[in-house]
């Protein structure tokens, strides 16, 4: 697929009006193709001194691979709560249902100049904080990493994730006022972590956005 430098062009309706999006970005490739797929669209609006997340669904086809082409500037607190209504629509429908149809997020890998993929449809998002509170880990925004509310380096945090914990111990929170971008950059080096993939941390998951 097309590389899209960041912006996606397409066209709205049959008025032919251009929007655009700024897509996260990160250096490495998770998926890099995906077929049979359906695009929507989560928009930046300014309004006034506040921001709105404003969704497009109106090519999604149910049976379809969906891929959400979000805005890297919009908060976690305005994204999350659209993504789980996308979501839900999607696990409850059962006239069209496929089951091998996927949920990606869209970015763009700066190193292979491609747009790329990562999957979260099994990935259930909760906005609030986990009842159970020990072995977790909370990523704020600006970069700052805690495990059991202690702050620790990216060198740490890749020795907890790599050599202790099992997807059954590992709880992953995030910062409400995050930015999708930098969600979608913490996402893509924890998948890409030695034994994460296999031991299958991100699967099935909980993610907690507070």
């Amino acid at each position: 697929m097309k590389y899209f430098m960041l912006i996606v062009f397409f066209v709205l309706g049959a008025c032919g009006n251009e929007e655009d999006i700024f897509l996260p970005k990160s250096n490495v490739t998770v998926v890099a193709d995906i077929q049979d797929h359906s695009p929507i669209y989560i928009f930046f609006r300014p309004n006034g001194k506040d921001t709105l997340a404003e969704v497009n669904r109106k090519n999604s086809i149910i049976s379809t691979n969906w891929i959400l082409n979000i805005d890297k500037r919009l908060p976690l607190r305005l994204v999350i709560p659209e993504v789980m209504k996308l979501q839900q629509k999607k696990r409850i429908e059962k006239a069209h249902k496929n089951e091998k149809a996927e949920n990606y997020y869209s970015y763009a890998d700066t190193i292979g100049k491609n747009l790329a993929f990562i999957p979260f449809t099994d990935v259930f998002y909760k906005m609030e904080k986990p009842k159970k509170l020990t072995s977790f880990f909370y990523f704020k925004k600006n970069g700052v990493t805690q495990y059991n509310n202690k702050t620790i380096s990216r060198k740490e945090l890749v020795t907890v994730l790599n050599n202790k914990y099992s997807k059954d111990e590992v709880i992953f929170c995030f910062d409400k006022n995050m930015s999708f971008g930098e969600y979608v950059r913490t996402t893509v080096f924890i998948m890409g972590l030695k034994d994460v993939t296999s031991k299958k941390i991100w699967k099935d998951s909980f993610e907690f956005i507070y």
